[in-house]
């Protein structure tokens, strides 16, 4: 796979896809950026081509617009957060419509001068990046590519999709991979090919169907794999117990039971649960065992005793992969789960992973030190994919 470094990028257009879908909070007169994680993991990619003379221009997606322009998902804030953090002007070549790589992009790029960069507006305002129809995402990739000399690919976060930006823009210019791109890389390959022992996963969010496929990956593999958040509900009842109105895959509870009978020895599931009689932030809450949730009331967070658990078996851990929260950590009463949990990897020496998304939102959300952990990945569903040895499109194209 080339990088950077092997592109003879001076005075020539490189269009870099980056990953800048960042959240933001649209309260207010001016929308404002409440995680600029992974607008911070771009900037080396697009510093050292600019340092190198390229004339750059940055392309993303944010948010799911639909095809068609969006003004809450415009990407302009990004655009005034990146210069800040290049120290150097970001022209925006953004006009409100989905002719992404029309005539205002080309105007744009056309004014650059050596060294200087641009922001195209929302990729996913045009209809082709994720079409699956193939003329429209050619359509849309011709468009795209007619602007540059050079791709580079940076969206770790965008590499599971095989959309016109990532997949096939590669296909019609010189190409190399971004720095972020290597390093998330290298990270995962610790993890999957031969990690430090002993090796805890820790599994969190909503759905075990959404974990299935890296649990049978990682299951053979790992000493502990500790399931909290929404999906250790499905874990519960395939056990037997009651969960209330907690959230319940019924659908997979056989299959739960049928991972449980494979590494009972393995898997960790809490034993006590903080609950609610709804889901709100000044809810009535208690602590109860993991098999006495009764009917109507909801559990939101891994209990004080199952906090307690997860952390002894993660002391001493040479090597910790964590994806997802424990509970509903947004809301204070529901967050001391994801906090416990975050603190005790962070107190390790170990090899520490934060697997992208919301994991990633929760150390910064709880203002854990970022530098407590070896890695915060930018993409939480794409590591989950390589780690279940998917092969991700846009690796596969920049591969070539």
């Amino acid at each position: 796979m080339r990088t950077i470094d092997d592109l003879q990028v001076a005075g020539h257009r490189v269009l870099v896809r980056s990953d800048l879908n960042v959240p933001l909070d649209r309260s207010g007169d001016t929308p404002r950026i409440t995680d600029d994680g992974r607008v911070r993991a771009s900037v080396p990619t697009i510093a050292a081509l600019l340092d190198r003379g390229a004339r750059v221009i940055v392309t993303s997606h944010l948010g799911r617009p639909k095809g068609e322009p969006d003004p809450k998902y415009s990407l302009e804030p990004v655009a005034a957060r990146l210069s800040e953090l290049l120290g150097r002007p970001v022209a925006f070549a953004g006009e409100g419509t989905g002719d992404i790589a029309g005539a205002r992009a080309h105007e744009v790029v056309a004014s650059l001068g050596d060294g200087e960069v641009a922001l195209l507006e929302n990729l996913r305002f045009a209809p082709g990046e994720t079409s699956k129809d193939a003329v429209t995402r050619a359509s849309f990739a011709d468009a795209l590519s007619a602007l540059a000399e050079f791709y580079v690919g940076d969206a770790f976060g965008a590499v599971h999709r095989a959309h016109a930006s990532v997949v096939d823009v590669p296909k019609r210019l010189p190409h190399a991979a971004g720095r972020l791109v290597l390093t998330e890389l290298d990270v995962l390959r610790r993890l999957s090919a031969d990690p430090a022992r002993p090796y805890a996963v820790v599994l969190g969010g909503s759905k075990a169907s959404d974990k299935l496929g890296v649990i049978r990956a990682l299951l053979p593999k790992v000493d502990a794999l500790l399931v909290g958040g929404g999906m250790c509900f499905t874990f519960l009842a395939a056990l037997g117990y009651g969960v209330g109105g907690s959230l319940l895959e019924s659908e997979m509870i056989d299959t739960c039971k049928a991972l449980l009978a494979e590494g009972r020895d393995r898997i960790v599931l809490p034993i006590d649960i903080v609950v609610a009689d709804r889901f709100a932030a000044d809810a009535q809450t208690a602590v109860v065992a993991a098999d006495g949730i009764a009917d109507g009331w909801l559990g939101l967070d891994i209990g004080p005793q199952s906090t307690a658990l997860f952390a002894g078996r993660l002391a001493g851990a040479a090597t910790v992969f964590w994806n997802g929260p424990m509970g509903v950590f947004e809301l204070a009463p529901f967050a001391a789960g994801t906090r416990g949990v975050a603190e005790a990897i962070a107190a390790g020496d170990g090899f520490s992973v934060v697997g992208g998304g919301d994991s990633a939102a929760a150390v910064r959300t709880l203002g854990i030190p970022e530098d407590a952990f070896s890695h915060i990945s930018t993409g939480g569903g794409a590591s989950l994919e390589y780690l279940e040895g998917k092969t991700l499109p846009g690796l596969a194209a920049l591969d070539v």
